[in-house]
């Protein structure tokens, strides 16, 4: 883990009066352990991986710890759940390209969707705050092989094969 993010969410923490405890520490290490998307039950799962005695209540304490200080962002990847993305401390700009066949999220980075968005918001009157894009879209795979893993894999998760 970056040591700046664990400096970043200390500092939030103790400007917001809270104390620093060893399962919070458990709960970042685990949040950014990787780069991939988590729903805060997989971040649970992590989590008692490292130290068991993790708390639940203390997992969703923190989990709105980390997205009130900047650190995740909760994101509608449109699978009916919050899941939470590490990736906008290092690319804040950053959208999203899910299929809605097999549910594979690709992550992207494009000069020009910022513009683009500064270009409507400004014309209707608004000045951006946030920026954030999700595209939902047929992935190739399916279409042109006939057979997509993830769209297997998916629906075994789901319990629908």
């Amino acid at each position: 883990m970056d040591p700046d993010i664990k400096k970043r969410f200390d500092d939030y923490v103790r400007k917001r009066g809270l104390r620093r405890t060893g399962q919070r520490d458990v709960i970042l290490k685990a949040a950014f352990a990787s780069d991939e998307h988590f729903t805060a039950e997989e971040l649970w799962a992590k989590a008692k991986k490292i130290d068991p005695k993790t708390s639940r209540a203390t997992l969703y304490r923190t989990i709105g710890l980390l997205v009130e200080s900047g650190l995740l962002r909760e994101t509608d990847l449109g699978r009916d759940e919050r899941v939470y993305d590490p990736n906008f401390v290092d690319s804040p700009d950053h959208n999203h390209l899910i299929c809605v066949d097999c549910g594979k999220v690709v992550e992207f980075e494009d000069a020009n969707t910022g513009t683009l968005i500064d270009c409507i918001t400004r014309r209707l009157g608004f000045r951006p705050s946030a920026k954030s894009m999700r595209i939902e879209a047929c992935c190739d795979v399916l279409r042109q092989k006939g057979f997509c893993p993830d769209l297997v894999q998916r629906r075994l998760e789901k319990g629908k094969v």
